[in-house]
């Protein structure tokens, strides 16, 4: 048999972590044990051959959920039906991961999500110290750049329209059919 079929009936290879800061934590959701297992086993394979060194899948507690409603209507009360609903969860986490690694991981998982399981990835990124200036710096500019869009927000219409509007307004044509000229 081959080494690649041979490995998929192994545990996923893990790479270990040199500095252990959090990159990011992805929470995957299901309903079938089954299937949260099958694709934590596919997102560390993935991180593995990604090079993110990855923790998991670590079980999370269950979410139970019960409802009781009646059978049927009106005099009924007494006959009544119990259902119950419980989400699996699994964490996998990453560490000492780049952004854009990660970024490319999440969309590769998000690109082959398997059938009933849902995913929740928080994200965390470190920046150099001194970045609060650069901040205000680009914030200072896009401000001034949005200052001309926000004037007419809410219409749909950009600057340019409102003001052939005006100008249709105040020419001779309409000025003479009414009394009082337009301000503006």
């Amino acid at each position: 048999m081959p080494r690649s079929v041979q490995a998929v009936y192994l545990k996923p290879l893990k790479r270990k972590a040199q500095h252990g800061y959090p990159s990011c934590d992805l929470q995957l959701r299901s309903y079938s044990v089954r299937n949260v297992e099958f694709f934590a086993d596919f997102a560390l394979r993935a991180a593995y051959y990604l090079h993110l060194p990855a923790l998991g899948p670590i079980p999370l507690p269950r979410i139970t959920e019960r409802w009781t409603v009646p059978r049927s209507n009106f005099v009924n009360k007494k006959s009544q039906e119990n259902f119950e609903r419980i989400t699996l969860r699994r964490l996998i986490q990453v560490h000492d991961g780049h952004p854009e690694t990660v970024e490319i991981w999440l969309a590769f998982l998000r690109r082959h999500a398997y059938y009933g399981v849902g995913m929740k990835a928080n994200i965390w990124e470190h920046e150099s110290l001194g970045v609060g200036k650069t901040m205000d710096v680009s914030l200072e500019n896009l401000k001034a750049n949005l200052e001309p869009r926000w004037a007419h927000f809410g219409r749909r219409k950009n600057p340019a329209t409102s003001e052939r509007v005006y100008d249709m307004m105040n020419e001779d044509l309409l000025r003479h059919n009414s009394d009082a000229p337009l301000s503006g």
